[in-house]
């Protein structure tokens, strides 16, 4: 995620050219045992259910990597994930062949390939960290989205320690209030969620902090976690639908 997060400070990315992410996009197999260790309780599933149920509904998930998320959906009408790095979509596509009412598209969140008022969860998670400059992405997840239905924005809430200390000092000028307050101001409401990650042993731990994290920072995080386990905030920022004026 976070070395992700430092190309973004850069680029917000276009309709035709998405933000890189260096951590699944260069170490897949690194980042599926992240995805394994984060949020051991379900605490941000649980949370989104309350927010958002989804079962009997139509679930698009924007930017869904090689697709980990996608199965855990369960009970939803349909599940399309939305990738845009091709080598990641053929690892979705292959993670779930033979799932009945799941599909995978390549596509950017700027260029969503669904029709009008096609969707009724619209999920985003660890994509639009920095808030303003995902405009694009929001107005298309507005377009797509059905009368009654929401978007979910899922992203790591860096003012919780010790993994939010991490994210600040590896982007200093990241501030967690202002990308709070751009959220806010489209209409957002916000929910904090605490989590632990709890990783099977100390390599796969070191391996996922120093494809998340710069060297020295990943060197420092290594040396102040003793155990297997982190506890990592989360924010979820969630919106109905706009009604037409």
């Amino acid at each position: 995620m976070t070395r992700a997060f430092r190309r973004a400070a850069a680029s917000h990315g276009s309709r035709d050219r998405p933000i890189p992410s260096p951590n699944i996009w260069n170490w897949p197999d690194v980042y599926e045992w992240e995805n394994r260790a984060q949020d051991v309780h379900g605490a941000v599933w649980t949370a989104l259910r309350e927010a958002v149920p989804w079962e009997g509904r139509d679930v698009l998930d924007v930017g869904c990597g090689d697709g980990f998320h996608l199965p855990l959906f369960t009970g939803a009408a349909t599940v399309t994930g939305v990738e845009p790095h091709a080598p990641l979509v053929a690892r979705a596509r292959t993670r779930l062949a033979g799932r009945p009412g799941i599909r995978v598209l390549q596509a950017g969140a700027a260029a969503l390939p669904l029709p009008d008022t096609s969707v009724d969860l619209l999920h985003a998670r660890t994509a639009y960290f920095f808030g303003r400059g995902c405009e694009p992405g929001l107005a298309e997840a507005q377009r797509v989205l059905r009368p009654g239905g929401a978007i979910a924005v899922v992203d790591l809430d860096a003012t919780v320690p010790p993994y939010g200390d991490w994210m600040r000092a590896d982007i200093p000028r990241y501030d967690p209030a202002a990308v709070e307050a751009f959220f806010a101001g489209q209409g957002f409401a916000l929910r904090r969620i605490p989590t632990l990650w709890r990783f099977p042993d100390r390599a796969t731990r070191d391996a996922v902090l120093r494809i998340e994290f710069s060297g020295d920072v990943a060197e420092r995080a290594i040396r102040a976690t003793l155990g297997l386990e982190i506890p990592v905030g989360y924010r979820l920022h969630v919106r109905p639908a706009l009604t037409s004026p």
